[in-house]
């Protein structure tokens, strides 16, 4: 057997980069965890998680919102593993407001996050994937990389700009084994998505169960919200061998949303 591959996925301390994560450590990857929470908490996963899959599972707590701290895990990732195999950008949050209301500081925020930190972690990454003649990056977008929904200004900007930056990196890395593809999920039923019901409710006048069944699921024919297993069944596939070939991709899991 060959040395085990590396993976670092952002935000996976809950939601669809905890599940990512989960299965890259039970397919035999050792992982680097990074997200918010609460500390005991995270040991918690990060602990039962190594434990369970017998693979290495470190987490490090860079704050994305800033460059340097970008960098400075992407360089600690290659540091205590040796290499950097896989990346996968998931962090990001969201903020619901008719755009003349749109705190500037929420725009910020949400371009920092969501579009900015990918644009840093594969900055600093991809010297050393192309050095090595392999790297998979994976970007989680949204089917708001494809299309837009009212009221979600920054967040429909921010992912717009992700997939550009995935068809970018995607044509730089391709002749070094550096394939970059995009993940376009639907509504997957997380913290990120139940936070954003409220504010969807006050915006257009509407109960919780109207907002879930009249805005959210409205948008996916399937009528079902896509499940976290789903999008980490898709990252396991891209970034094994039978995806060696699949590059610059936006790949939706939506329910059929963005066939309308």
């Amino acid at each position: 057997m060959g040395e085990r591959k590396a993976a670092l996925v952002t935000g996976s301390t809950s939601g669809i980069g905890l599940g990512i994560a989960t299965a890259f450590a039970r397919s035999g990857m050792d992982v680097t965890l990074n997200g918010l929470g609460d500390a005991g908490e995270i040991e918690k996963i990060r602990s039962s998680l190594e434990r369970e899959a017998g693979v290495k599972v470190r987490y490090d707590g860079a704050n994305l919102m800033h460059a340097d701290a970008c960098a400075g895990m992407i360089e600690s990732a290659i540091g205590a593993n040796g290499r950097l195999d896989i990346l996968v950008n998931n962090a990001g949050i969201q903020f619901v407001s008719p755009i003349e209301d749109f705190p500037v500081d929420k725009w910020n925020a949400i371009i920092a996050l969501n579009l900015s930190s990918s644009f840093h972690t594969i900055r600093a990454a991809m010297g050393h994937m192309k050095g090595r003649k392999y790297g998979r990056i994976i970007n989680i977008a949204s089917a708001h990389a494809l299309v837009a929904s009212p009221f979600k200004s920054a967040y429909v900007a921010a992912k717009h700009g992700v997939l550009g930056l995935t068809r970018t990196v995607a044509l730089e890395g391709a002749q070094f084994n550096v394939r970059c593809n995009a993940i376009c999920p639907g509504y997957v039923h997380t913290s990120l998505v139940e936070n954003q019901i409220p504010d969807t409710m006050k915006a257009r006048n509407m109960t919780r169960e109207q907002v879930i069944n009249e805005v959210l699921l409205e948008a996916q024919p399937t009528k079902q919200f896509v499940k976290v297993e789903d999008i980490a069944g898709l990252a396991l596939f891209l970034v094994s061998e039978s995806a060696n070939q699949v590059n610059g991709a936006a790949l939706s899991v939506d329910g059929g949303w963005t066939a309308q």
